[in-house]
């Protein structure tokens, strides 16, 4: 190419590198309030952070500090996107935005589940994917910022009028509080917003861990005897099931909950033949769509353990749960996790059982569901064989059915109960059904998978009941919190339905003051406790009759 054709180029290719450096910068300093808001409206917005780094990159000389400038300003930027791209996703499956302090453990059990759905390949690649994107987004910024800032040296004296003037617009525009979409203000400050909500989280984790501190050492059962607790229950055997994402929109108003409601009808008319009766509610969960271990360790402490901050200030506490609780008034303890693969050391030195089961070491040699590793049917087989049909001590279980647990997909059904074995049926089961990546593709597809799992895990409990007949268990079935928004729909709360089944009328009459309604289904009226209510509540109404007494508090 000539000296002239390559002179008459540079011009052009001047815009268009100006041009894509505008369209670089303005879209990630712009792509919070389009990630938040999910409207494109948000691109008619003002980014302040965006004018005023340009505005000091022109005025500073070339050299190093320029540079340094430039990718500080960069990261920041990029950073304020990931932010938000975060706050989306917690948003969308937990119900909350992210917390800096408290949510780095639900981003790698996030990581988890995506692994368990998409495989370690499709995880990795996704985790890959997005830190290149990160990286490539902070040099992308950086270059536009040097670029632009090159391009209004010139014309400093003129930049920096601009530059004010815009700065002012902001203002005007911020006091007067235009927004062409809900929460997304168009004098945007998305970085100063970022830091602020972020400063804010730090300080309220302080304030939430010194009350919890505080709730933590305020046990009213912490000094009751032994021969006062849970006398209501001797001689029982008693388990705490938690069904996996069985909120409340899986019983009513939903696509699903025709389905699911039919199946509790038809489960409560089956007990109803067998002698059993039912009291239901439902119980407000600390969390949502996912991080089920902090409604276990509420129902167990009675305390609000909302976040994994809370949970470890918790778990390393002499906080006296229910399991433990059963242990001191002479149950066996077990806990049965079928998602979990190896020894649990909270199980043992805060929930105290005596014994953990997970999905390594119940014999199970079938094939893998996605996250449930182990068909609910067959955990319950599992612990019928082991725990419950031989003579015994009276145990105590917490067995997580974890069937309906997101993706769900591939599902398990029933099958005969003397055909279980060690599991290796399931493998036809699991070929049959569709895998997450293809069920995904449609949002109606995933709720009517969602509707089936609680249909199989409840249809398993209440086979389990009716085929094995026991007239000294008592069981309290509740959920860990609602499905995620795909399921539950936006603005969804946290309410989760909890039943006591037992045979023996004496133990629902021990509960005839909660007034919770008769059967499996709780209506929409039903009554509604914070689910951190349940431990006091339950071990009043179960313990010696000078147990309210001594609480005082119990029933707050």
């Amino acid at each position: 190419m000539s000296a002239s054709a390559a002179a008459r180029l540079h011009p052009v290719r001047t815009t268009i590198a100006t041009v894509l450096a505008v369209v670089a910068l303005a879209a990630v300093a712009l792509a919070p309030g389009l990630i938040g808001s999910g409207s494109a409206l948000a691109l008619l917005r003002l980014p302040l952070e965006a004018v005023l780094a340009l505005a000091v990159l022109t005025l500073l000389p070339q050299g190093w500090l320029r540079r340094v400038v430039a990718v500080v300003a960069a990261l920041l930027l990029v950073l304020t996107a990931v932010s938000a791209g975060l706050d989306r996703v917690f948003a969308l499956t937990v119900g909350r935005p992210f917390d800096i302090v408290t949510g780095w453990p639900e981003l790698v059990d996030g990581y988890g589940v995506v692994q368990d759905s998409a495989g370690p390949g499709g995880a990795l690649a996704l985790l890959v994917g997005v830190v290149v994107l990160a990286l490539g987004a902070v040099i992308a910024v950086t270059a536009s910022l040097l670029h632009l800032s090159r391009r209004l040296r010139p014309r400093r004296r003129a930049a920096l009028i601009g530059a004010s003037a815009v700065t002012a617009g902001w203002l005007v525009l911020a006091l007067v509080g235009v927004q062409l979409v809900p929460g997304e203000p168009v004098a945007a400050a998305d970085t100063v917003a970022t830091a602020a909500a972020r400063t804010r989280q730090v300080e309220a984790a302080a304030h939430d861990a010194t009350a919890l501190d505080r709730a933590v050492a305020n046990d009213p059962f912490a000094r009751v005897p032994a021969s006062d607790l849970l006398t209501g229950l001797k001689g029982k055997d008693v388990v705490v099931a938690f069904v996996e994402s069985y909120g409340r929109v899986a019983v009513q108003g939903s696509s699903f909950s025709d389905g699911v409601d039919a199946v509790l009808r038809q489960g409560e008319a089956g007990l109803a033949a067998h002698g059993y009766g039912e009291r239901s509610a439902f119980l407000t969960s600390p969390t949502f769509g996912g991080v089920s271990w902090l409604a276990h360790s509420t129902l167990q402490s009675g305390l609000w353990v909302d976040s994994p901050l809370a949970y470890d200030r918790v778990t390393t506490s002499d906080r006296l749960t229910l399991a433990a609780a059963f242990r001191k008034a002479g149950w066996r303890t077990v806990s049965d996790v079928p998602s979990d693969t190896r020894h649990w050391p909270v199980g043992s030195s805060f929930y105290r059982f005596d014994e953990q089961l997970n999905g390594k070491n119940v014999g199970y040699r079938g094939p893998r569901f996605s996250y449930a590793r182990v068909p609910d049917q067959y955990t319950l087989a599992y612990f019928q064989q082991r725990d419950l049909a031989k003579p015994h001590q009276p145990v105590m279980a917490e067995i997580d059915l974890v069937s309906s647990h997101t993706p769900w997909t591939p599902l398990p059904s029933l099958v005969p109960w003397d055909a279980i074995g060690d599991g290796s049926l399931y493998a036809g089961q699991y070929a049959k059904g569709d895998s997450p990546s293809v069920a995904w593709q449609d949002p109606e597809h995933v709720r009517q998978l969602y509707g089936q799992s609680i249909q199989y895990s409840l249809g398993a409990l209440f086979s389990f009941l009716t085929t094995f007949d026991d007239p000294n268990l008592v069981l309290v079935v509740l959920g860990d919190h609602q499905p995620a928004s795909i399921v539950s729909g936006t603005g969804a709360g946290h309410d989760v339905p909890v039943s006591i089944i037992a045979k023996d009328p004496a133990v629902l009459d021990r509960v005839a003051s909660w007034r919770w309604e008769a059967g499996m289904l709780p209506s929409p009226s039903a009554p509604v406790w914070r689910m951190d209510a349940f431990r006091d509540r339950f071990l009043t109404a179960f313990g010696a009759d000078g147990t309210h007494s001594a609480t005082g508090s119990a029933l707050r």
